[in-house]
């Protein structure tokens, strides 16, 4: 037991050192600027989009997505060695980090961005179509629509742990995840989605009110 918790730690910490890489800070600093002191105030993708263009805000996306499946990679190839039953929890233990050193940098005063691509490098990692579809699927419409990126994310984030939820249990082979740590990985995927929702929490409190930007609106907001 002592064991497993040691390789839940380390998977959290190398995770979070992934996650320090700010993408949309040291793209910002190449531009001269400081990317949390334009816009929404926030260093992710939405806010480099709005500040520095579509081109910026793909590579900052890219980056973003990219750091966490690096470093989930390398936790499924590790734990696949060591013990494959809780290589999937492994895997989300690692994508949990990634999200915690993406939103909270200690360098960056523990002001980062919202964890939202970050958390698509999560949905990846877990190597299921089904749930990358449903996920995209629905991120594409709630946007195409409402032209509100924030709500979105916010729908993404229920989608997710509501199809891994099921799948895990409907189809539990796929994942070739040991019955012990189906749980706890759901419970940790919520905990993901959860705090990227916390992490919303102005921009649910500016939908509610209408005043959200909406894609493509240049104003800048609070963060």
């Amino acid at each position: 037991m002592g064991l497993f918790i040691l390789y839940r730690a380390l998977c959290l910490i190398g995770g979070y050192c992934f996650g320090l890489f700010q993408t949309a800070y040291i793209i910002g600093k190449l531009h001269h600027i400081d990317i949390r002191e334009y816009g929404s105030g926030n260093s992710g993708t939405t806010n480099a989009l709005r500040v520095l263009g579509k081109r910026v805000g793909a590579a900052v996306l890219l980056g973003d997505v990219l750091k966490c499946i690096l470093a989930c990679l390398i936790a499924r190839i590790v734990f696949n060695h060591v013990n494959p039953d809780c290589t999937m929890l492994m895997v989300i233990y690692t994508g949990f980090g990634v999200v915690l050193g993406h939103i909270f940098p200690f360098y960056m005063h523990f002001n980062g961005g919202k964890g939202v691509a970050s958390i698509a490098g999560v949905i990846i990692s877990l190597l299921d179509w089904r749930i990358m579809v449903i996920c995209l699927v629905v991120f594409a419409i709630i946007v195409a629509i409402t032209r509100y990126v924030s709500l979105g994310s916010i729908i993404l984030m229920f989608v997710m742990w509501t199809s891994y939820m099921i799948f895990v249990y409907v189809d539990p082979d796929f994942y070739h995840i040991g019955e012990e740590y189906r749980l706890e990985s759901v419970i940790v995927l919520a905990l993901i989605g959860a705090l990227s929702i916390f992490m919303h929490r102005k921009n649910i409190g500016r939908l509610l009110r209408g005043e959200e930007n909406k894609l493509g609106q240049k104003k800048p907001v609070e963060s």
